[in-house]
């Protein structure tokens, strides 16, 4: 395949901002993106740096054939551009904003008596549209509340003047009942009328408390004038407006008109927030999906967003709240990164709803796919704990000891985030004497990679070590020894801060505590210590046994174990008469053990066996000198 001429294609584009379309061999668009200074951005898919770390970008610029681009006055120009034109092609290398519906508008028809009602469809006839609603319930709560304060006509009869005064027209049953004034009649004026669907557009526009003030002056004068009846409509209709407004989000009045966006990314998605506040009242607001299609940044994805929300919702806001810098340069937009006030509590707000927004979306996805939840728990472990490879094998060590007494070490191992019982496996120690947790550390890790080693198998992308510094160090010294200490990431967790240790690192590194790297490190850590100390007290009270049985004359430790694994309990062997005692003991040894327990033979002869007593669990280890599981 002839390849593509990037050289002599970049020579022709100009250093304006702009937006540039990428086409493949068979002619099709395949990506569009917008510049300030279209030259650079465009010569930058070439850079032999970027080309080598971003695949994604790699399989891009391997299908160009062909750029074209066009030429705007301003970048925001070109931001805008972009947006339509992706909208429009929908290139296999864009982002996909998934949330890309029809949403409704309330509309103020331009004739006399304007009707007010919802639709999907804008058209420029001179009405005026308040929108759009991504609530539909929200849309209709405001669409009734407005026809309870204000009876506006609903039927789409020419109202002229002419008509009116020539009596064409009969007031129907939304009269009858109180929904209409009768405006066809003349029963109701066109200044009065108007009135209304002037205060009707301050509330559409969050202009609330105006609207208040209006009625509250005229309740009083009505009070004023004894007119109960007015005043009683008056109240009612301010009772409406008043537990309305109680339901909004209100924030401080001097906002009067700002966007806020806010996000939030993972490997495959983005989420964007938006809440248009006017007048001090959050008015609108929605979340929107972006499936990424490329290494877009935050602030690549934050512009589209942007340019989609403010294009779907026809803001004209001067002022842009978001949570990091732009490259956008406008005269005529401000951006503002807000760090204290009224302004920031906005920005957390609408964090706490794209926060949300994404937690639930995440959880429908991993429900219906549970691989999905495990490959981002990995991928975000990886990220925390600063590995180039997916920790999809884990392996933990602990280890139990009583006063230097019966030092056991126990493995436990993680799979692809879970459990992996089968390869569990406890260790005794046989080169450490006393309570020395270092050096029981040093021989369980060695041995544990020795034998993994010889037997060809897959070593763990990833090592916990229970303690800190250390145990550490200690468990480092073994794969030093097996030459594998680049093969592996190691790192202690130690108990009383939660922090994390790397080798040769003196600074620790802490996890928040609600990550969930960190809880996935605590569930191996737990596991490792709830599995080596059940081992660790079979392994204590199977030695409190022996050493009881070893104080009778004439029987050791050999002997001792032999009549446990026989008898699996020191009563049944108090019990056992001499017959069953000669199946594993000589005679000399069995009339010790009758006269240690206070029998003789003939007593014990025929005694049943006892049921009870503290037997040693079936499946115990006895073989106490090597490894078991």
């Amino acid at each position: 395949m002839e390849e593509f001429d990037y050289r002599a294609a970049l020579k022709q584009i100009p250093p304006k901002p702009g937006v540039y379309q990428y086409w493949d061999l068979a002619g099709e668009l395949i990506y569009i993106g917008k510049a300030k200074n279209l030259k650079n951005r465009v010569s930058s898919y070439f850079n032999k740096d970027n080309y080598k770390v971003n695949a994604k970008t790699r399989v891009l610029v391997s299908k160009i054939r062909k750029i074209t681009f066009t030429i705007v006055d301003t970048e925001i120009d070109a931001w805008l551009l972009e947006n339509s034109l992706i909208k429009k092609h929908q290139p296999r290398y864009n982002v996909l904003l998934k949330d890309d519906k029809t949403y409704p508008w309330i509309i103020i028809k331009g004739e006399r008596f304007p009707r007010i009602f919802w639709t999907r469809r804008i058209i420029k006839d001179g009405s005026k549209y308040f929108g759009p609603y991504a609530s539909i319930s929200m849309m209709h709560a405001i669409l009734d509340m407005i026809k309870e304060i204000y009876p506006l006509r609903t039927c789409n009869l020419p109202l002229t003047p002419d008509n009116i005064n020539a009596g064409k027209f009969k007031v129907c049953l939304e009269y009858q009942i109180g929904n209409c004034k009768g405006p066809c009649q003349n029963f109701q004026s066109e200044e009065d009328y108007n009135q209304n669907i002037e205060d009707i557009k301050c509330i559409l526009n969050g202009k609330i408390n105006d609207v208040i003030r209006q009625l509250r002056s005229k309740l009083e004068k009505a009070s004023m004038d004894l007119n109960f009846e007015l005043a009683h409509k008056l109240k009612r209709q301010y009772d409406l407006l008043d537990r309305y407004q109680s339901k909004s989000t209100i924030v401080n009045s001097s906002i009067t008109d700002v966007d806020v966006f806010s996000i939030a990314t993972d490997e495959r998605h983005a989420f964007v927030n938006f809440l248009k506040v006017m007048n001090g009242t959050v008015i609108q607001t929605q979340t929107i999906e972006i499936k990424k299609r490329l290494d877009e940044t935050e602030e690549e994805l934050l512009s589209i967003a942007i340019s989609e929300f403010r294009t779907r919702f026809n803001s004209k806001s001067k002022e842009i709240i978001v949570p990091f810098e732009l490259e956008l340069d406008d005269p005529g937009i401000r951006f503002t990164v807000p760090k204290l006030g009224e302004k920031k509590k906005l920005l957390d707000l609408s964090q706490k709803n794209v926060t949300f927004f994404r937690r639930d979306k995440l959880d429908q996805y991993e429900k219906l796919n549970p691989e999905l939840r495990t490959e981002r728990l990995l991928t975000q472990m990886m990220k925390d704990l600063r590995m180039n490879q997916l920790p999809r094998h884990i392996e933990c060590f602990d280890n139990s000891n009583f006063q230097g007494k019966y030092p056991v070490s126990a493995i436990v191992v993680f799979k692809d985030g879970k459990p992996s019982k089968k390869d569990y496996r406890h260790f005794n120690v046989k080169t450490v004497e006393g309570p020395n947790d270092f050096a029981t550390m040093e021989e369980a890790v060695f041995r544990r990679y020795r034998r993994m080693l010889e037997e060809e198998e897959t070593l763990p992308q990833l090592i916990v070590i229970d303690g800190g510094k250390g145990q550490l160090s200690s468990a480092v010294k073994s794969l030093k020894t097996l030459g594998i200490e680049k093969q592996v990431t190691i790192i202690g967790i130690a108990k009383r801060l939660e922090e994390i240790f790397y080798p040769e690192d003196p600074y620790p590194l802490y996890l928040d505590k609600r990550s969930e790297s960190l809880k996935i490190i605590q569930n191996l850590r737990d596991e490792a210590h709830r599995f080596g100390i059940t081992f660790h007290r079979k392994k204590r009270n199977k030695g409190t046994l022996v050493t009881e049985l070893s104080e009778i004359s004439g029987i050791g430790k050999t002997s001792s174990e032999k009549l446990l694994r026989q008898f699996k309990s020191v009563k049944r062997i108090r019990e056992a008469n001499e017959a069953e005692l000669l199946q594993v003991l000589n005679r000399k040894q069995t009339l010790a053990i009758l006269e240690y327990f206070g029998k003789n033979a003939e007593e014990a002869a025929g005694q049943p066996e006892a049921l009870e007593g503290n037997s040693v669990p079936d499946g115990f280890p006895h073989n106490l000198d090597g490894d078991s599981s």
